[in-house]
């Protein structure tokens, strides 16, 4: 007999919800990892102190207000990094006891230490106090997550070149940074620092930034940076990063060269595989660490399961706690319904970015009619309250049958206000839902009625014509 019926590898948002689901169904279940990184990277470095580091950031520099108050309002004159991490603490601290309550409450034992495979139905696991212990599973779901990708080229040390998990401990807010990379978490953390008063400079080798969002709503954020005095250094590599005794200096390919405090490499993501010995159990990881799964995310051995960011794209956490419930349903041989394909995404810049479903190059590229709504926040009631004069929502349309096909909203709450759109999306409502609800007032999601007319409008028009 097994140790456990299920045993996960790792406490992040799919290891958790995979252990949780199996529990539920009456299953014996243990999950692995170690006592500094319960919850997983998504606590401890990435998701949860990046908002947070964030939320501080918008309170504590004024941003949000400054529209109300003037250019020059701030709560705090010297914002400094232990005000930050009084937050960020507090919060982790909270997080990894609500988790730690969940798992014991719904009797998921709490494996303290590092797992290594044995075979496909064993582990050893290496405990804090350096004892090894074996442990037998039935099904195992591997949710190990990933952690910053560092390229051999550049010389890390934690203090003036730092990764994206480094970035929330360091010991002063520099004055100057550089920030390698555009993609999510570079423009998060780049405009975070800018708010704080730091001199931003991006530099991306791509010729562009976020080019899987809508591209109103990247060049709206490019301007609002730009505004906190961000440079963008598009179609530029990093050749060469020196550390002198004040500051680094940043060399790039094309000869130029950026002095700056602090360089912060966002060079994506590596799957924490190394030290699992998966070929023990039989498996393998690509490059980038990486495991491949079925559409059950069942793995090439039947009884072992990977969900999570080491599977790869999306490496959302929201996307990976729907993974391991899927993936411990599957393994108790319970029935499941696939991951629903219509998924939000968030982005945490200042100001944030939130959408669902296609976007206008998208939709183009295929030859899919459709047509623009648009409501702007300083059109609202609620915009002028909190003082968001920027933020726009941004609908698109069939004008055949009225559906909404994607939603894109910029500014204050994005991240909150997208589900409104994607529940109608998810449940085939159209335009004239939204046209025909009554929405509480003064609220930010009474854009939905003002872009859903303006679409209706812009339809009318062209039927008229037509007619």
């Amino acid at each position: 007999m097994y140790d456990y019926d299920l045993l996960v590898l790792g406490s992040g948002p799919s290891g958790q919800k995979a252990a949780i689901a199996a529990a539920k169904l009456g299953r014996r279940v243990g999950i692995v990892d170690r006592r500094d990184m319960i919850g997983g990277v998504c606590i401890n470095t990435g998701t949860v102190p990046s908002k947070t580091l964030r939320e501080a950031v918008l309170y504590l520099s004024g941003m949000s207000q400054r529209d109300l108050y003037g250019s020059s309002y701030r709560v705090k004159e010297e914002i400094t990094v232990g005000d930050l991490a009084a937050r960020t603490q507090h919060v982790i601290s909270r997080q990894t006891d609500v988790i730690r309550n969940q798992l014991a409450r719904n009797r998921v034992t709490l494996i303290t230490g590092t797992g290594r495979f044995a075979d496909a139905h064993t582990i050893w696991v290496n405990g804090e106090s350096g004892h090894e212990s074996r442990v037998t599973f039935d099904k195992a779901i591997i949710a190990a997550g990933t952690r910053p990708a560092r390229p051999d080229s550049v010389d890390f040390d934690d203090r003036t070149i730092v990764d994206s998990d480094g970035v929330i401990n360091l010991e002063a807010v520099p004055r100057s940074m550089v920030v390698v990379g555009a993609g999510v978490i570079g423009m998060e953390y780049a405009s975070m620092f800018a708010a704080l008063g730091t001199k931003v400079t991006v530099v991306e080798r791509r010729d562009r930034m976020l080019d899987f969002c809508d591209e109103e709503v990247v060049e709206s954020l490019k301007y609002h940076l730009r505004d906190l005095s961000v440079t963008f250094r598009f179609g530029e590599e990093v050749a060469a990063v020196e550390k002198h005794p004040t500051a680094a200096l940043c060399v790039l390919k094309s000869g130029k060269k950026i002095v700056a405090d602090t360089v912060m490499y966002s060079a994506g993501r590596q799957g924490q595989t190394d030290d699992l010995a998966l070929e023990a159990a039989g498996l393998q990881a690509d490059r980038r660490g990486r495991i491949t799964v079925d559409a059950d995310y069942r793995t090439a051995v039947d009884n072992i399961y990977a969900v999570g960011d080491v599977i790869g794209f999306p490496a959302l956490a929201s996307t990976s706690m729907e993974q391991g419930r899927i993936a411990a349903q599957h393994a108790c041989g319970e029935p499941v319904r696939a991951l629903n394909e219509l998924q939000p995404i968030g982005i945490y810049t200042i100001p944030e970015i939130s959408f669902v479903g296609k976007t206008e190059d998208q939709l183009t590229d295929s030859a899919t009619p459709f047509e623009v709504g648009i409501a702007r926040y300083r059109e609202l009631a609620r915009g002028q309250i909190v003082g968001d004069s920027y933020g726009m929502l941004k609908l698109l349309v069939s004008p055949a049958d009225g559906r909404l096909l994607g939603v894109h909203v910029f500014g204050t709450g994005a991240t909150e206000i997208v589900h409104i759109g994607q529940t109608v999306m998810g449940c085939g409502g159209t335009v004239d839902y939204l046209i025909d609800a009554v929405f509480n007032y003064p609220t930010l999601a009474e854009a939905y009625k003002v872009a859903a007319l303006d679409a209706s409008n812009k339809i009318r028009n062209i039927v008229r014509i037509e007619g």
